[in-house]
């Protein structure tokens, strides 16, 4: 049986990784000869738009999912033509626009940041003035890990810094922008979940996130000191999310714990690097209950294993020595096969142990290691 994923980075290649035991093949499409999950699975090397690449791709494939939203929507939906896509190409639409995003929450009661959309240069400063400053102007489309977006303060000159802002951004070539309230959260977690064709749902334990320059740092399971209340509407409301989009796999969603409630941010319609820990730190990895899912088979247990705390660390730019990693009891290390290059995620390395401080720790230890300019791997 052959799965199909549009995209070659570290997802597709865990998602391999992940699938090769049960008996799984795999085959990707990427338009970079040098995409890592061609290491481990067949690589079509084409532009997503190229529909005679798209046509050899699902050859003979039962089933075809994405590692990241970017994927054009209209690569999904033709390929939906040819072969079951999961999850449903509506997904992946919507997790490509921060305004739908906000649409989708809203329709199911979730709360989100106060926002406006802005097409031109007079709709952002009017919709900055709605917002109010600070606040921060993303492009709808195309931004992951800090990019597409800036903060916008109202010194030394507010306007100067929307025009900066508007010209950096180029809506025209994103989608358009929009202005979000900024949020004084208290902490910024994702509730990871997933669902097969006979809708059983399966919700992983809530994550704690920390961000660094925009790009996701450090991850915590289960996240601490998060009321059992916040936890238990943290999964309903992914739960009745699943169900609205009719969702097969995967679906992280990104919120923020202000005080007693929640406020909705980003979802994200595929496996997440907040579930990164899962691979040893859950009985069924989010990556095998995504391919279970997508296949209709039954889904794994969510539960963490013996041990009971995980920190994820992200190793950014470049790798430490794997000797020097691997001497740290507990910390299990993923190198993605990537080149160096500041950051860009290179790998991640996942600490296990039975109380929070001991694995934060272990995480802390890895990321105090010194970095190689190369591969990082000798």
């Amino acid at each position: 049986m052959i799965v199909g994923v549009l995209g070659g980075g570290q997802l597709a290649r865990m998602l391999a990784l992940a699938g090769t035991p049960l008996g799984l093949r795999f085959r990707c499409l990427d338009p970079s000869p040098d995409a890592v999950a061609g290491h481990v699975a067949e690589l079509v090397v084409a532009d997503y738009r190229d529909e005679a690449a798209l046509a050899r791709f699902v050859a003979g494939v039962q089933v075809v999912t994405f590692e990241f939203e970017n994927v054009p929507a209209r690569a999904a939906q033709w390929l939906a033509e040819h072969a079951t896509v999961a999850p449903v190409p509506r997904a992946l639409e919507i997790g490509q626009d921060r305004v739908f995003e906000k649409r989708l929450f809203a329709s199911v009661g979730m709360a989100t940041a106060e926002h406006r959309a802005a097409d031109t240069r007079a709709e952002l400063h009017a919709a900055v003035a709605a917002v109010g400053a600070p606040c921060i102007v993303k492009t709808r489309r195309l931004g992951y890990d800090g990019k597409g977006q800036v903060r916008l303060v109202p010194v030394p000159s507010l306007s100067a810094a929307i025009d900066a802002a508007f010209d950096s951004l180029r809506p025209a070539e994103s989608g358009g922008l929009v202005v979000e309230q900024m949020v004084a959260f208290d902490r910024e977690v994702s509730v990871l979940a997933a669902r097969n064709g006979r809708g059983e749902v399966m919700v992983y334990p809530l994550v704690e996130n920390e961000h660094e320059g925009g790009i996701l740092a450090r991850s915590r399971a289960p996240a601490p000191e998060v009321p059992e209340k916040l936890v238990r509407e943290a999964g309903e409301f992914v739960s009745v999310l699943l169900r609205e989009l009719d969702y097969v796999g995967l679906l992280a969603v990104e919120m923020f714990v202000k005080g007693d409630r929640w406020i909705a941010n980003e979802l994200a319609p595929r496996v997440h690097n907040s579930g990164h820990w899962t691979i040893e730190g859950a009985e069924c990895s989010q990556f095998e209950n995504h391919l279970r899912a997508i296949l209709d088979l039954p889904l794994g247990s969510t539960a963490m294993t013996a041990g009971g705390h995980a920190t994820m660390v992200n190793l950014i730019g470049s790798l430490p020595a794997r000797a020097d990693v691997l001497a740290i009891p507990g910390v299990h290390l993923h190198a993605y096969g990537k080149a160096a290059r500041p950051g860009r995620k290179v790998g991640h390395a996942t600490a296990l142990a039975a109380d929070r401080a001991t694995a934060d720790a272990l995480c802390a230890r890895v990321a105090a290691l010194p970095r190689s300019s190369g591969s990082g791997l000798a």
